[in-house]
């Protein structure tokens, strides 16, 4: 935005006497912390924050972003300075896009809540969060400080080992403490039928006596980890 001319030459000054002022210089990643030593303080808990956060230019371009954001993009965190984060994140309305480039053309200093989705680098899932954006800096337009809050979680891992449902149910009980008497009483199974489906789970899991197999199981995520009575997964 160019302002210079509103001014008038001081008396005895002709209008091209002195140079005009230098512009804003670069915007600098640290924003409000960009002097003295504030600058790598900044920039150390930046790379110890575990939310993703980018500081970019008012065009979305970014200047700097710590690892967890790099994570979603698939890379390191240097390689992002100079990709958009529009280049990831897609919003949900862009109407959300066009208020904060009128509140930063404007001066306002606010924080700006952008709904977008984006395809994980990890496992190519799409993923939902929350971008919030806050102008930064003395400098016109300001940089953006940009966190992501993701509000879809992973789906939970599956199983990383099969058991029939009936096994899945003998070794949920084991977890709780019965009996082989009280697993097959529960079950409809016979003494020595409860201990076949046991020394099956053995043989397949390679590991001997009924601790053993209870914490195969909750390893190998077949009962449930945060569930108690214990449970099938």
């Amino acid at each position: 935005m160019d302002i210079g001319h509103a001014d008038s030459a001081p008396d005895g000054d002709s209008p091209g006497a002195h140079p005009p002022p230098a512009g804003p210089g670069p915007v600098d990643p640290a924003g409000p912390y960009a002097d003295g030593p504030w600058r790598n303080y900044f920039l150390i808990l930046l790379d110890r924050i575990p939310t993703p956060i980018a500081v970019c230019r008012a065009d979305g371009e970014v200047l700097i972003a710590n690892p967890a954001m790099a994570t979603l993009w698939g890379v390191a965190p240097g390689q992002l300075r100079g990709r958009n984060l529009l280049d990831l994140f897609r919003p949900r309305a862009k109407e959300q896009l066009r208020r904060i480039a009128e509140a930063v053309r404007l001066g306002r200093r606010s924080r700006y809540p952008v709904e977008v989705h984006w395809r994980s680098a990890a496992d190519g899932a799409e993923r939902e969060g929350e971008l919030t954006v806050d102008p930064v800096g003395s400098v016109r337009p300001p940089a953006l400080l940009a966190l992501l809050r993701v509000t879809e979680s992973a789906p939970p891992p599956a199983p990383r080992a099969t058991a029939s449902p009936v096994e899945s149910r003998i070794l949920a009980l084991a977890a709780g403490g019965a009996t082989t008497a009280a697993i097959g009483a529960s079950l409809g199974l016979t003494v020595d039928g409860v201990n076949y489906h046991l020394a099956r789970l053995s043989r397949r899991w390679r590991v001997q006596g009924r601790a053993a197999l209870v914490a195969k199981a909750y390893v190998l995520g077949v009962l449930a980890a945060d569930s108690w009575p214990p449970a099938p997964a």
